[in-house]
């Protein structure tokens, strides 16, 4: 099986779920603020604000996210070295060379799901289909 290739593809999603979670709230933001009315879809701010949720329970829960088991997991089954940390830990160590306890971590995440959360009530999701940029 090709498990490397399968590992590549299980991290591309999960830097595409990061880059979502960490944009979605500028985008919001500045959204609002230029008008851009996709920016307050329910289905939108639903998935964004449903990933952060998920991600900060995981944290506080001390759990790793199920993506990172899984690329960690197909990672070893292709001969290569899984992840001894969560996929937020070993990327900002292996960028950064910074090493935080996963507290530490969940601390960010809460506090970054506070302003999405600050952003729902500021601006409010809009049901219906909103056309338009």
């Amino acid at each position: 099986m090709p498990y490397q290739a399968l590992a590549d593809t299980v991290l591309l999603l999960h830097f595409g779920i990061v880059i979502f979670v960490v944009l979605g709230l500028p985008a919001v933001l500045v959204g609002n603020r230029n008008g851009w009315r996709w920016v307050n879809s329910l289905w939108w701010r639903l998935a964004h604000l449903g990933t952060i949720v998920i991600v900060v329970l995981q944290a506080w829960l001390g759990r790793y996210c199920s993506l990172t088991r899984l690329e960690s997991f197909l990672r070893e089954q292709a001969g290569q070295v899984g992840y001894q940390r969560s996929f937020i830990e070993h990327w900002v160590q292996h960028l950064l060379y910074f090493d935080a306890p996963i507290w530490g971590f969940a601390v960010v995440y809460t506090g970054f799901a506070l302003l999405v959360g600050w952003a729902w009530w500021r601006f409010p999701p809009r049901l219906g289909k909103d056309k338009g940029v």
